[in-house]
């Protein structure tokens, strides 16, 4: 019986000796426990915040040590140059760019007897800063009949000879003046048109800026739908100075947004409605159709005062060509004449009021803000000579 239970105890710890050695074996192979992951500064240091908490807003995220909340600042209302003086700041940059004409023509004029030849080169030196054919043979008929009477001996007596009768083909009597005059306490509406690349949407916002210059309450209106660029171009101009942007969604109807845009005006007892259009011309009875009727629907609420169509000075008479068809479309009452720094071809003034038969109201002389100016023939014509 002893040797028994002996046996038992012996066999006993046999297998206890065996688990302890499998359990340690068992306990090598088990990977390690993975190290506790680096806290780095400002990273997840809270131990109060879960590191799946999800990012908190820029508004909540407190200020340095103190108990307030940071939030994003809109950017400051900007304060436009006042339009007086503007023609004047920037006509040494228009005579630069167009002193090919003036200098040109004082030149030919000023070199002693005045031939058949010389009159060629007057009219080949008109034409190709496109004066165009009418204005280059009318301005060449009253040079011919002054220059046999008064002749060319006097340089001075020549120059002020050519500056007047420059002066008279950019017609100074056209009226200038943008009407923005509101009628019944209603906002005066400018429609803005044009093709598209000629700066349109640009030149819209620099009116803008413009007339908030002259104490203007403006509304603006998107109606270029098809393009959600201008859209979002227009209301970057109208935030700089304050001025509302009425807009749909892209491709939305543009009169909608034309009457919409008129609407708000009424509304907020504004004094301008600027409405900028699409400039697509795939073919003239689409444009027709679209232009027609934003200006129908407008005229539901309030007259359209203005038309003002955009040309791109650069073009020359290519332009001539987006101006006949736009004239045809609306009635024009008048022309925005861009990029004239950037041509010596001035001549575009004289041919585009000839051929439409409405005045160059506003001249683009630059990619600055204010760079938008009311035309003065005068200073002009003074830019040409002087230049």
């Amino acid at each position: 019986m002893g040797i028994e239970i002996l046996i038992a105890v012996v066999v006993l710890l046999i297998v206890v000796g065996i688990g302890f050695v499998t359990v340690r074996s068992r306990r090598k192979e088990l990977p390690a426990p993975p190290a506790k992951p680096e806290v780095l500064p400002g990273v997840n240091d809270d131990a109060s915040e879960p590191r799946d908490t999800p990012l908190r807003d820029i508004e909540d995220v407190p200020l340095d040590g103190g108990g307030g909340t940071a939030t994003i600042e809109a950017p400051p209302v900007e304060t436009p140059e006042p339009a007086l003086g503007r023609m004047a700041r920037l006509r040494a940059r228009l005579a630069r760019s167009n002193t090919a004409l003036g200098r040109g023509l004082l030149s030919l004029l000023s070199g002693g007897t005045v031939t058949e030849a010389t009159w060629e080169e007057v009219e080949d030196t008109l034409l190709v800063a496109d004066v165009g054919i009418t204005g280059t043979q009318d301005l060449v008929e009253r040079l011919r009949t002054r220059v046999k009477v008064e002749g060319t001996d006097d340089p001075q007596r020549v120059r002020s000879m050519l500056r007047e009768e420059l002066l008279v083909s950019v017609d100074p009597d056209m009226d200038r003046d943008l009407n923005t005059m509101s009628l019944g306490g209603n906002p005066a509406v400018i429609l803005v048109v044009g093709v598209n690349g000629t700066g349109k949407t640009t030149t819209t916002g620099k009116l803008a800026r413009l007339l908030v210059a002259e104490d203007k309450d403006v509304v603006m209106g998107a109606a270029d739908t098809f393009r959600a660029a201008a859209t979002q171009q227009l209301q970057t101009w109208g935030e700089r100075v304050g001025v509302p942007v009425v807009h749909g969604a892209e491709g939305s109807d543009p009169a909608s947004v034309a009457y919409d845009a008129v609407t708000t005006g009424i509304a907020d007892e504004a004094d301008v409605v600027l409405v900028d259009t699409a400039g697509r011309l795939h073919t003239k009875t689409g444009l027709m159709d679209e232009l027609g009727k934003v200006k129908r629907v407008i005229e539901k609420q309030v007259p359209v005062g203005e038309v003002l169509l955009v040309l791109d000075a650069t073009t020359g008479q290519n332009g001539m060509t987006q101006a006949r068809v736009f004239s045809d479309v609306v009635d024009i009452t008048g022309v925005v004449l861009t990029k004239l720094d950037g041509t010596a071809k001035g001549g575009i003034v004289i041919s585009v009021q000839q051929e439409l038969g409405v005045p160059v109201k506003l001249v683009g002389l630059g990619e600055g803000p204010d760079d938008l100016a009311p035309f003065d023939p005068e200073a002009f014509v003074d830019a040409l000579i002087d230049g």
